[in-house]
């Protein structure tokens, strides 16, 4: 007879969850940083003796879990480049950080349009098991793509509430580090912060949930590595698991 799954001792001490998307849903973190690449390497081929854009290391570092425009220009500070900020309504391109973000922007939605939405299985069995115990759940996101992720991936169904891009931008909320985004999830779960969880892979979303004062931060690091679990704990999170399927346990 099969295991049946509920959520861990951790969860319990919560009554929501908020997660991230993109590398803690979605498997779709590794488009992402592709399609930075191709953005950022174009701008960088301008400007003599720079390196091309690392797609694990620049990518953790400077643009995983931010907005568009503040990841890309993160990552163009970090190399000392001063570009204009320029409009959100720049064509893609090279001369205005909000140019290279759409042409990052642009890339990442050829490949969405070109290839199916993986998900991953230990994210989906654990929010499978949190809607078993009637426990509400938000998912979020700096991407304005993250609704329909969620919708062509089948999952948009197990969430109380989405705050992708789109609504960030309608109300004005600051992107992580700053906790804007979680803070709006657990107000329309209508869950305190402190009785709600996160769930997030960036550094710049495990900082914005410590900061959000969040009950409990789980951090996800799927690399393997020492370093970045190391850099999700010194961020704020409580605990790190290589995958949300961990926070898992089994009753016979």
């Amino acid at each position: 007879m099969a295991a049946v799954l509920s959520p861990a001792p951790c969860l319990h001490s919560v009554r929501a969850v908020v997660f991230d998307t993109d590398g803690v849903i979605t498997d779709s973190a590794r488009s992402h940083a592709a399609a930075w690449k191709k953005a950022f390497d174009a701008c960088l081929s301008e400007w003599e003796g720079q390196r091309p854009f690392d797609q694990v290391d620049d990518y953790l570092r400077h643009v995983d879990g931010r907005s568009r425009r503040d990841g890309a220009a993160a990552f163009l500070a970090s190399r000392g480049l001063d570009l204009p900020d320029g409009s959100p309504d720049d064509p893609p391109g090279t001369a205005t950080v909000w140019a290279v973000a759409a042409r990052k922007d642009e890339l990442f939605t050829e490949t969405l349009r070109t290839h199916r939405v993986d998900v991953w299985p230990g994210t989906v069995r654990l929010l499978h098991a949190l809607r078993g115990e009637r426990m509400p759940c938000a998912a979020v996101s700096a991407s304005h793509h993250a609704t329909e992720l969620l919708s062509r991936a089948g999952l948009i169904g197990q969430f109380g509430a989405v705050v992708d891009g789109n609504e960030a931008r309608r109300l004005g909320l600051a992107g992580k580090p700053d906790p804007a985004l979680f803070v709006e999830a657990a107000r329309r779960l209508g869950v305190p912060v402190s009785d709600t969880a996160v769930v997030e892979d960036s550094l710049a979303g495990v900082e914005a949930g410590r900061r959000g004062g969040f009950g409990l931060v789980v951090g996800v690091d799927r690399t393997g590595g020492p370093g970045k679990a190391a850099d999700l704990r010194r961020r704020g999170a409580d605990i790190v698991v290589s995958d949300p399927g961990e926070l898992l346990i089994g009753n016979d």
